[in-house]
């Protein structure tokens, strides 16, 4: 058996005295899918920034493919589509030039864009249907053609292990169709997906196991044996059990 693609043990984190995770410890293995549901607060932003490097954890430990998030993050072996749009929308800057900074820890510190930079930004946009918009201000999109957008940067990167925080949050029918055709098209060619959503419909035909998390985890597993009324009850603070 290969090392699981995500390991992490009893991680714990607190802001201040706020404890977002509590020993929670979730295994992802390589080229599988895993959702990770849970109601707004429950730790998922903190779960998927602490495995990316973004947060410290305050007990506990997190392996990405072996090593620490930081080498992970430094090697562009891991790669984070965030819950909220982090470009600036008045900047002016177009589609095609956002896609490129996911190659940027490609590209040696003169930043000098080559040719093969170039070919992984058409095709990455090319994956997500955006071809036709690489010279468009980034502004001018719209909220779902925006996540594409950040998903492509993703792509562009070449990350084994990807990241989403709620890809599917506001999207349109296309964009969200668009979206689980290309993370489902890159699982199936050996890439480890992790993302938190609250589309439970979606969820089946993506991923292959799933963790309901409510601080600590309350389940997880095969998505079709995790994913019960019962379970979902507990997650979404609809049973005091989820606090006992």
């Amino acid at each position: 058996m290969s090392e699981p693609a995500l390991d992490v043990r009893g991680l714990t984190v607190r802001y201040r005295d706020v404890v977002a995770l509590e020993d929670v410890t979730v295994q992802v293995a390589q080229g599988q899918a895993c959702g990770l549901v849970g109601m707004n607060g429950s730790g998922k932003s903190t779960l998927l920034k602490a495995v990316v490097g973004l947060v410290r954890p305050d007990a506990g430990s997190v392996a990405v493919l072996g090593g620490t998030p930081d080498a992970a993050r430094a090697g562009g072996l891991v790669g984070y589509v965030p819950q909220v749009d982090d470009v600036d929308r008045d900047f002016p800057v177009t589609v095609d030039d956002v896609v490129l900074m996911g190659r940027y820890h490609r590209m040696g510190r003169r930043r000098r864009t080559r040719p093969v930079d170039r070919a992984a930004v058409d095709e990455a946009l090319t994956r997500v249907g955006l071809a036709d918009l690489a010279g468009r201000q980034i502004g001018r999109l719209s909220g779902g053609q925006r996540q594409r957008v950040l998903l492509a940067r993703a792509l562009a990167q070449e990350a084994r292990v990807l990241l989403l925080d709620e890809p599917f949050t506001g999207l349109d029918v296309v964009s969200e169709a668009a979206i689980t055709a290309v993370l489902r098209g890159l699982v199936d060619d050996g890439c480890t997906v992790l993302l938190s959503t609250h589309d439970l419909a979606t969820l089946p035909e993506l991923c292959e196991t799933s963790v309901l998390l409510h601080r600590r985890v309350l389940a997880q597993g095969p998505t079709a044996d995790v994913v019960t009324p019962e379970n979902l009850a507990r997650t979404f603070g609809l049973d005091a059990r989820a606090e006992a």
